[in-house]
């Protein structure tokens, strides 16, 4: 048995100051202002926050880490290993690796489909190997990739797949309604001309895309199999109509402030990025992630390209005002009820996992996790030291 003390422990409803919690066999057995068990071990929280573990729903960050260069791919099972030990630095406990299935994979490596096939494999393979977090695979569906299809229908039927999400990033709608942000951010990304630009745009808006028939067979699907389904960049109050006809309940990245609204008013589970928040703004012109949590409407934050941003983002809203308790749901029992894991982690609270991580701020209020346990196992304990 495992005892935590001396530690205000931030449950779904508020902060239980100066508490103790007891793990035993990787579940939260009692929660209480003091615990007369005997522990074989005792940690001291040293006055700190115990907060559950992090839920990333939406994070592409593996690419980097599996072909950081164009010429440069990494042995994927190297890049898993290697990621889940960035991950656990950063708080987040469970990753549903965001995993595109794209027509044109551009500079992207990992997307093509003989190597999202390779990382799926080690995805599923992962939940019956040693590993520090748990690893889930997120599909993401762009809908002008029509040759998929049957690649898609299987991994749902297989079991290995644990969330989708239907994306359109075709220009001059959802993400890239500016089609002037949309082109500059390839002439500096890609260094192509105006006119090439041009000619890729108008190919892009021109591509068939996967029918109706086919969309709503993988959704039908995927319901049946209990995955959830999200949207993705949804810019309209229509959209948002369509796509609950597709049994979608996640509602990624709004892009308007009336969108999301609405969303939240529909009942989607609405999700924002965190590097929105530490950023400022969007980087493509879209809704403040900062101003969608102060309406009360978004209600998860992801970390989507860059996993340090949850802690901060959190710590940060909390600075300008909000509970902490309110920002700590956003990246914990927010998005496991998303995508249906609540029965088990994203809340302390007695007979769940024991997904927790013990967070310092230090003295210039810099957020700092110094402890992180998975099902009650210390898989990381850092000591900030003069």
């Amino acid at each position: 048995m495992k005892k935590i003390v001396n530690i205000d422990i931030v449950t779904k409803d508020g902060i239980l100051k100066d508490h103790e919690v007891l793990v035993k066999d990787g579940i939260i057995r009692k929660i209480a202002s003091r615990i007369h068990d005997e522990a074989n071990e005792v940690i001291d929280g040293q006055g700190g926050y115990l907060v559950p573990g992090f839920i990333d729903i939406h994070s592409d960050y593996i690419e980097q880490l599996a072909a950081p260069r164009v010429t440069s791919v990494m042995d994927f099972s190297l890049a898993l290993y290697e990621f889940e030990r960035e991950l656990v630095t950063h708080g987040i406990t469970t990753m549903y690796h965001s995993i595109s299935f794209l027509k044109d994979t551009g500079k992207k490596a990992l997307r093509k489909p003989e190597n999202v096939k390779k990382m799926i494999e080690l995805i599923d393979k992962s939940h019956k190997q040693l590993h520090l977090v748990h690893h889930r695979f997120h599909l993401r569906l762009e809908l002008d990739n029509i040759d998929v299809y049957n690649d898609v229908v299987d991994y749902i039927k297989d079991d290995k797949v644990h969330l989708i999400s239907f994306m359109d990033h075709t220009p001059g709608q959802g993400q890239y309604r500016d089609l002037e942000i949309y082109k500059k951010s390839y002439i500096n990304d890609e260094g192509l001309t105006e006119e090439q630009v041009n000619e890729k745009v108008n190919a892009l808006m021109s591509k068939e895309k996967l029918t109706l028939d086919k969309i709503i067979k993988i959704a039908d699907l995927a319901k049946d199999k209990n995955i959830p389904i999200a949207s993705h960049d949804d810019d309209s109050i229509e959209k948002l109509d369509v796509i609950k006809n597709f049994h979608a309940t996640i509602s990624e990245f709004p892009i308007t402030l009336d969108v999301l609204k609405e969303a939240h008013k529909k009942g989607f589970h609405t999700v924002v990025g965190a590097p929105n928040i530490l950023l400022g703004g969007s980087h493509a012109g879209n809704l403040s992630a900062k101003e969608a949590i102060e309406t009360g409407c978004a209600g998860i934050l992801c970390s989507d390209y860059y996993p340090a941003s949850l802690l901060h983002a959190v710590f940060m809203m909390v600075d300008y005002g909000q509970p902490l308790h309110e920002m700590i749901n956003k990246v914990t029992l927010n998005p496991a009820k998303a995508v249906m894991i609540d029965d088990e982690v994203g809340s302390i609270e007695v007979g769940k996992k024991a997904d927790m991580l013990i967070v310092m701020r230090l003295p210039d209020n810099y957020p700092a996790i110094t402890h992180v346990f998975v099902e009650g196992v210390l898989v990381s304990n850092m000591n900030y030291r003069v």
